[in-house]
């Protein structure tokens, strides 16, 4: 197929945080796709226009003091309005501790509309075009983010960097420097390790959460049940196929959308913790 054909088609998802970097995530993605499409795909103009989803970040809702966590979802939303996303998703303020509530999505939903209908800075399609922070943050998270490219392709591409869980093992370092941070105190959140109220800053509970009752559990319980015992055979045959795919180092994907079909997610993850084994993180 021709790139032309199916790459305006091509969109992606991305998570923006707080941290400055987040405030041109868009436009770096925009930035490398083109160079991409075009210099190494031969894409036309169209194609070289990324299209990409924004959700605030999921990470920097916490469970204490939660009336804080729309003020943090106001300015990532924020973020990727003036960065220009094509599409957004805020997240309810309530998120650290249930599925969102009726009243919290509605909150969410709020931080849009007030940002796209009241705000009249928002109604400029580039607002800080052109502004010196904005300008060099570009160039120095796209210098960033070709370097760790650089990092991928000296381990074999995105596959061969896999082999060696290097992926995972950076998403990890990430997470654990992260949570040394803000358990240290030297990452201010306001709330959760710095300015506690009077009360230090305890949980809170919304009025509202969302759990699953008893009979709704029995319920799933009896059909997960139910649905083991009727496709025992299928079942026994479609786990050996996946069994198989992997050792022998096949599609694994085309087999699964087969076994499922019949099977749980439970059975088809043992199945293949029995031929792969469990990750265990090396330290």
């Amino acid at each position: 197929m021709s790139i032309n054909d199916f790459g305006p088609n091509l969109s992606f998802f991305f998570s923006n945080g707080i941290d400055p970097e987040y405030a041109v995530i868009g436009r770096v993605a925009r930035r490398i796709w083109a160079k991409s499409m075009g210099k190494k795909y031969g894409a036309n103009a169209r194609a070289q226009m990324l299209k990409y989803h924004i959700q605030t970040s999921g990470r920097s809702l916490h469970a204490q003091e939660i009336d804080f966590n729309d003020i943090r979802t106001t300015l990532q939303a924020l973020y990727a309005i003036y960065d220009n996303c094509n599409s957004l998703h805020t997240n309810a303020y309530d998120e650290a501790i249930t599925t969102p509530t009726e009243e919290s999505v509605r909150r969410a939903m709020a931080i849009q509309l007030i940002i796209n209908r009241e705000l009249g800075l928002a109604k400029n399609e580039n607002p800080l075009q052109g502004a010196f922070i904005i300008e060099d943050l570009t160039d120095l998270v796209e210098e960033a983010v070709l370097a760790e490219f650089d990092r991928i392709t000296e381990r074999g591409g995105v596959l061969g960097a896999m082999e060696t869980m290097y992926q995972r093992s950076k998403i990890q370092e990430e997470s654990l420097y992260y949570e040394t941070l803000k358990h240290t105190g030297e990452f201010p959140i306001i709330g959760v390790n710095t300015f506690l109220s009077s009360k230090g800053s305890p949980t809170v509970l919304p009025k509202e959460v969302i759990r699953a009752t008893e009979d709704e559990k029995k319920y799933q319980i009896s059909m997960l049940n139910n649905l083991n015992k009727g496709n025992q055979k299928e079942v026994d045959q479609g786990l050996k196929v996946i069994q198989d795919a992997a050792i022998n180092n096949e599609n694994i994907f085309e087999e699964l959308m087969e076994t499922c079909k019949v099977a749980s997610l439970g059975q088809v993850t043992n199945a293949l913790f029995e031929v792969g084994g469990q990750y265990r993180r090396n330290m």
